[in-house]
């Protein structure tokens, strides 16, 4: 088994979902596990697909164009066999910010489209993933002394005009909410971040915070290093032995430090995880109003949350902090156990609506493929251009056969029969179709604003133009 290191990643992506948009640019730094660097930092380019339409906001952010990308990017299948070979080797511990959620999703689903594994990268061989935004989280909350934590002004949604606008308080002062922005927390502590969103900057960033939390909490640190596996998680999430334990997490209120004290009461709809309950919110209360959600949340063991056993609450000021008394957190669990209803409530409560995926590239989870599909789809990967015309293995997953027209139609085009470029043709003027409305709506509202930056729209009109037809 190689030595374990960290590999501190940031992509940027051509949007915010990772089932339709793409990685334009990978960055990272590998370190030892007491941080110091090892090797040259990675940044990368990734070619955006001629069947994508960016998001307009999310390009005015990185300043990265498609055209920049097809000139100087790796295509997807190569991308994957650098990142597959050189990067997330044995022993890696893929760190990120908000990774878990939204740069590793993105990695799963670019390696799922180009036929590699979606899964290996974060766990064979000794790999392992953390994620430093819960960690950031719980650290504020309860260890915040030595670090300046930064806060920013309230904004909301305004249907209307489409932007987010900051909110005002009775005497029309901004009303500041405590935040937790990579870029912020490294400009009150005096860490160099010259180039906010940018990935490599990111990272390096990142690496800095890393650092400052490890030198000022150490003790913190490096439980949470370790609560990144699942069963240490298990061990003190236990429905066998339930206890109250501290959870800090995005779906809590920044009012409260994003932490609060829960309670685990049944399994999850998903393997791995377990259905949790808010012990800052009195039972009685919640069942007379029957609504569940968001008391009780779904913890995920696999995906490093940050938890702690309650006795990490060891001062009125660290309880004060989260908006809670031990009294209350005691009143509510003796409660909660008179209601085993909620339990039952909360299995039985319907999901949020999910779309359905529109194609095989986007039906990542819609199952597991067998040992043989694994071998074929190996095989797809493994063979040459030149080789691909008329390749067809004998798939038993309905998904792989539009997976590899897709596959090949985007990235080996002369090798698709005219058949191939029929259906390829319709099935990329479908995904253009579908981004159009929101592209364009969005490349109005930007070029009516008169301060987005004109070279990118440009950019992006001339993209435009050049897929049609």
């Amino acid at each position: 088994m190689d030595k374990e290191t960290f590999f501190f990643y940031d992509l940027e992506t051509s949007g915010l979902s990772p089932r339709d948009d793409r990685i334009m640019q990978f960055a990272g730094i590998r370190t030892e596990l007491d941080l110091n660097p090892i090797g040259e930092p990675v940044n990368l380019l990734v070619q955006l697909s001629e069947d994508t339409l960016p998001s307009p906001d999310a390009l005015m952010v990185t300043k990265i164009t498609p055209q920049q990308t097809r000139l100087d990017g790796l295509s997807e299948p190569e991308f994957c066999k650098y990142v597959s070979e050189e990067i997330f080797t044995p022993g890696t511990i893929a760190v990120g910010y908000n990774s878990v959620r939204f740069d590793d999703e993105f990695m799963r689903h670019t390696f799922w489209r180009n036929f590699y594994d979606p899964y290996e990268w974060q766990w064979k061989d000794g790999r392992s993933r953390w994620d430093l935004l819960d960690v950031v989280r719980m650290t504020r909350a309860l260890r915040p002394e030595g670090i300046k934590w930064p806060f920013q002004p309230a904004k909301k949604f305004n249907r209307e005009t489409g932007a987010r606008e900051e909110v005002l308080d009775d005497d029309g002062k901004p009303v500041m909410v405590a935040t937790n922005r990579l870029e912020l927390i490294t400009e009150l502590n005096g860490i160099k971040h010259e180039h906010a969103h940018d990935a490599l900057s990111d990272v390096e960033a990142l690496i800095s915070v890393t650092r400052l939390i490890r030198e000022r909490q150490p003790k913190l640190y490096e439980y949470l290093l370790a609560m990144r596996d699942k069963k240490r998680v298990a061990s003190l999430v236990d429905l066998k032995k339930p206890a109250p334990f501290v959870y800090s997490c995005g779906e809590y209120p920044s009012a409260y430090e994003k932490t609060s004290v829960a309670y685990p009461l049944c399994p999850g709809r998903t393997p791995n995880s377990v259905l949790v309950y808010d012990l800052r919110y009195d039972p009685d209360e919640v069942m007379e109003r029957e609504k569940i959600f968001p008391v009780v949340k779904e913890l995920c063991l696999n995906k490093c949350p940050a938890v702690a056993p309650l006795g990490v609450l060891n001062s009125d000021e660290t309880w004060s902090r989260i908006g809670l008394t031990k009294d209350t957190v005691e009143k509510n669990l003796e409660k909660l156990l008179k209601h085993p209803e909620i339990a039952k409530v909360a299995v039985e409560t319907p999901e949020p609506d999910f779309a359905e995926p529109v194609d095989a590239e986007a039906a990542l989870y819609d199952g597991f493929l067998s040992d043989s599909d694994r071998t074929r789809v190996e095989a797809v990967r493994n063979t040459g251009p030149s080789k691909l015309a008329g390749f067809s293995p004998n798939f038993q997953d309905k998904r792989l056969p539009e997976l590899l027209l897709h596959y090949k139609g985007r990235n080996f085009p002369n090798t698709l029969s005219e058949a191939e470029a029929a259906a390829f043709a319709d099935y990329r003027n479908a995904r253009l179709n579908r981004q159009a409305v929101g592209f364009m709506k969005a490349l109005e509202r930007l070029q009516a604003s008169g301060d987005a930056d004109e070279f990118i729209l440009e950019e992006l009109g001339l993209w435009f133009q050049g897929l049609q037809g």
